[in-house]
């Protein structure tokens, strides 16, 4: 028998919960999400879990959610409301509509009262403020005048995802929620070693981009891409090469391992004119090979993205030192980075800036695992 019959709150496509699918102690049971190509991703990928398709804030979507949910026995709720209103990588206002779902998430705990609960968002949540009773309160206080009556909080809420074994730096706020009748501490288990990238994807096969500009042209100026190519996909069909246009693969061809492009002498990123592009100091920026990788946005398969450029090889040619896969980290690689089943049942519809979205909006898997498991060993 599971210990843990989870329901799954703004499931996206399920990869917060993707690493729980083999666990012998916990089985997700239920999810809702409100968007239809994600619920048909969630089936996929999960296929012994109920979906439940609407809006959470809709009163009987929300009945139905804890309707199946009593029916199911289910006794821990995962919850990760949409962070674009908390989020920096966004434009924040003060009072953002999408930061007032986490009522509904709590509204679902209320009436279910499970054993144990995750509500997972970024780390701005801690100072993110919505309305309540008529004040002004930050969300953290929210959640402890609604549920300090039956549930004990974690100390420390602040967590990255390189603290959990997984190669990238993301950091994100999680409150671990244990009902008062229950005899268990739940807090963060111990910080393991961290995994950098060369560790993780330094083995794989070097990959070049496809150019925009076709085959013939990519094949001009990489006269190995179709070896390469072929060398990748027997790895993964995943392993393929990301479509890039040549001007930004040729200034990254130009930037060292670690290094922002922005900072190059001769090429670097400028408009038609010849004018440099103003960018952040972590646009065009290739990662490192010592370190995890960066937190991996939605927008992870644009090269002018934040820190989303492969670390590269540097090689010579013609005399000058070059660096090789000038692009965003292939969909596999990203797979790895973030944690996920590399035989995930990824439904064959999904294309690839649709993957790369999800995954860029879901918290590293193995995050919510280890977290799991620390629960699960003292219960």
């Amino acid at each position: 028998m599971k210990k843990l019959k989870g329901l799954s709150l703004f499931s996206n496509v399920g990869v917060a919960e993707a690493g729980l699918d083999n666990n012998n102690d916990v089985e997700i049971l239920l999810a809702n999400e409100i968007d239809h190509k994600r619920c048909l991703f969630y089936s996929s990928v999960h296929p012994s879990t109920k979906v439940i398709e609407g809006d959470i804030t809709n009163d009987t979507i929300r009945d139905n959610i804890v309707q199946e949910a009593q029916k199911l026995g289910i006794n821990f709720v995962l919850a990760t409301p949409p962070c674009q209103g908390m989020s920096e990588a966004g434009n924040r206002k003060e009072f953002d509509e999408r930061n007032e779902l986490i009522y509904y998430a709590v509204d679902v705990i209320k009436r279910l009262n499970p054993l144990y609960a995750i509500i997972e968002n970024v780390p701005t949540i801690l100072k993110t403020k919505i309305k309540y009773k008529g004040n002004i309160v930050t969300i953290p206080e929210y959640l402890h005048a609604e549920l300090d009556e039956k549930y004990n909080f974690n100390k420390e809420t602040l967590i990255k995802a390189m603290d959990c074994g997984i190669p990238q730096m993301r950091e994100r706020n999680i409150f671990l929620l244990v009902r008062n009748d229950q005899a268990v501490k739940w807090e963060f288990p111990k910080k393991q070693e961290i995994v950098t990238l060369e560790t993780a994807i330094g083995d794989l096969p070097s990959v070049d981009p496809l150019l925009r500009e076709g085959l013939n042209f990519t094949l001009e100026k990489f006269p190995d891409f179709l070896r390469k190519k072929e060398a990748a996909l027997k790895v993964s069909k995943w392993h393929r090469p990301p479509i890039h246009s040549w001007k930004q693969v040729e200034w990254m061809m130009h930037t060292p391992t670690g290094k922002s492009a922005i900072y190059n002498e001769k090429y670097y990123p400028q408009k038609e004119d010849g004018t440099p592009v103003v960018a952040h100091h972590n646009h065009y920026r290739r990662m490192y090979w010592d370190k995890p990788a960066r937190t991996m946005t939605q927008n992870n398969g644009v090269i002018s993205s934040l820190s989303c450029v492969h670390p590269g090889r540097p090689y010579i040619c013609n005399g000058e030192t070059l660096y090789s896969d000038a692009r965003v980290l292939t969909l596999y690689e990203l797979f790895i980075v973030s944690s996920l089943p590399l035989d995930w049942n990824i439904p064959n519809w999904a294309n690839e800036s649709f993957i790369r979205k999800v995954i860029g909006e879901g918290i590293p898997s193995r995050m919510i695992t280890v977290i799991v498991n620390e629960l699960l060993s003292k219960i």
